[in-house]
């Protein structure tokens, strides 16, 4: 059965700490402790005092003083990783832990998912290929010497950097170690550890190296592993739920979160708030507890996502020139059919080009699987269609030779219906509002990722009514904008009324209007 050696990294608040290695220990599981020697050495004293008697825990032989992005944070990672070896003979996995973390599984689900695989947990993607840098300097961070820190001393960090450059002072990375990256919080297997440790006596010029690398706890770890293991063998994912939020920060779990970390498919979290002294005290009980059954849905991200988005009204960043400066066309006609419920306005489509043979194209800044026609590769994704919507419609309009074109737009883009009417061509929209049951929200949320087939009944009552006031919120922006042109056609009105608003928006006749509107199957779920 797997043991773990959790390896904790912390510098503050000794309570919390005491009581973690005795939570996690509680069970047959051990810990290896570093402390960070910057932080109060009467901090440090009481924790050596209160765990003197856990034979399940021991601490790193040599303290360092960390730095955030330095190399001092794997130091000391590799100092507490080897004292865990050393007193540790029969821990079969070893568990990087912040102070910040909690465990969101029974040690029982744990032991038992560690067993079920033979593999190690590790973030690890091709530094140079992937995009998991998102902001700032990115081969630089290995290409040239860093010895100062960014945040506390960001006038010689940069001087230093900008010196090198001056004086072509770039490195090359060593030939046989292809650099990874990924999230510091791991879970690798006694014998990985074992092979890393081996390496990193074998290989001072790769410890070199990696020395003065900027922020390698994020690549030291990632790199090796993937060195020194079989490819089949490695999970490139984290066991620790954490997320951050658009500014960058680290999301921060609070009281009220203890069902949604438990639904998720990870082991530990982080970061749990100091003051969530209800939350900290559940998931303590829970880690010693036995038979618990966990509802795995996984949808944390997805509906922090979703949830922290209510409320911004406008866009984050201005147009780009060359999108307002250009138009579709003054002689053209852009109609947009306005959906929530994207198959009603599939069908409304469809039944539109039988009847007036317009061109019409789906949710095209919706679903990247809409068919559009070859026009040079802007049309290869969303985020490029997004980009450059006008250009993408001006090509559409003369792929099919025409000056009028129907598309399909949800209700939650409103900054491209704001844009397409703002420009010289006359746009018309058409929103279609539909009625929605607690089974299609249901269906919907799961769609879209806010749930899974194991939410609990309870936390999807709390979310319906989040998700039925956001579609109401939308259309309502949508008419407050007081967009000219603009039609609604419902569910529940007389076929007559939305006939009339039909041919309006579509200029054609009544009868062909009425032949559209009638259409029986055409709000059917």
């Amino acid at each position: 059965m797997a043991r773990i050696a959790f390896i904790l990294l912390c510098h503050k608040d000794p309570e919390a700490i005491i009581a973690q290695a005795n939570r996690l220990t509680a069970v047959g599981d051990y810990m290896a402790i570093h402390f960070d020697a910057r932080a109060s050495a009467a901090h440090y004293r009481m924790i050596r005092t209160a765990l003197q008697d856990n034979p399940n825990v021991t601490f790193a032989k040599r303290r360092i003083k960390c730095g955030w992005g330095e190399w001092s944070l794997v130091q000391a990672t590799l100092n507490a990783v080897q004292s865990a070896v050393e007193a540790f003979p029969r821990a079969t996995h070893f568990y990087m832990l912040s102070g910040d973390c909690m465990a969101i599984k029974s040690a029982e689900y744990a032991h038992s998912f560690l067993d079920s695989a033979d593999a190690d947990y590790i973030e690890s993607f091709d530094y140079f290929e992937s995009d998991w840098i998102k902001t700032g300097i990115k081969e630089e961070r290995l290409t040239y010497r860093h010895f100062f820190n960014e945040r506390t001393h960001k006038r010689l960090f940069y001087a230093a950097f900008n010196l090198q450059r001056k004086l072509g002072l770039k490195r090359a990375i060593p030939q046989d170690i292809q650099v990874q990256i990924g999230s510091q919080w791991w879970c690798l297997r006694r014998r990985t550890i074992e092979q890393i440790l081996q390496f990193t006596r074998k290989r001072p010029d790769v410890m070199r190296f990696f020395r003065t690398t900027w922020i390698p706890d994020e690549t030291f770890f990632q790199t090796l592993v993937r060195h020194l293991i079989p490819k089949n063998e490695i999970r490139s994912r984290t066991l620790t739920f954490l997320m951050f939020s658009d500014y960058g920060m680290p999301v921060t779990f609070y009281n009220d979160h203890y069902d949604l970390l438990l639904s998720q498919d990870f082991l530990f979290a982080r970061k749990i708030s100091p003051g969530a002294i209800d939350l900290k005290e559940r998931l303590g009980d829970l880690y010693a507890a036995e038979g618990v059954r966990f509802q795995i849905s996984n949808e944390g991200r997805s509906l922090y996502k979703f949830l922290a988005g209510r409320g911004r009204i406008g866009r984050r960043f201005a147009s780009r020139f060359w999108e307002t400066e250009s138009t579709l066309g003054r002689e053209r006609e852009l109609l947009i059919v306005i959906c929530k419920k994207w198959h009603v306005a599939k069908r409304l489509l469809h039944r539109i080009r039988q009847v007036t043979n317009m061109p019409a194209i789906e949710y095209l800044f919706n679903e990247e699987s809409t068919y559009l026609p070859d026009l040079g590769g802007i049309q290869s994704s969303l985020g490029k269609r997004t980009r450059h919507r006008r250009a993408l419609m001006r090509m559409l309009f003369d792929y099919y030779d025409t000056d009028r074109l129907i598309v399909c737009m949800d209700p939650g883009n409103l900054d491209l219906l704001q844009d397409f009417c703002g420009d010289r061509s006359t746009t018309r929209l058409l929103e279609v509002e539909c009625q929605f049951s607690d089974d299609y929200l249901v269906g919907h949320a799961k769609r879209v990722g806010l749930a899974g087939d194991q939410t609990p009944p309870d936390t999807l009552a709390r979310l319906l009514p989040t998700i039925r006031n956001d579609m109401t919120f939308e259309s309502d922006q949508i008419r407050d904008q007081g967009f000219e042109n603009y039609q609604r056609i419902r569910e529940a009105d007389p076929v007559e009324e939305n006939t009339g608003k039909l041919a309006q928006f579509l200029a054609i006749s009544s009868d062909k209007a009425h032949e559209i509107a009638s259409t029986d199957y055409l709000y059917a779920d």
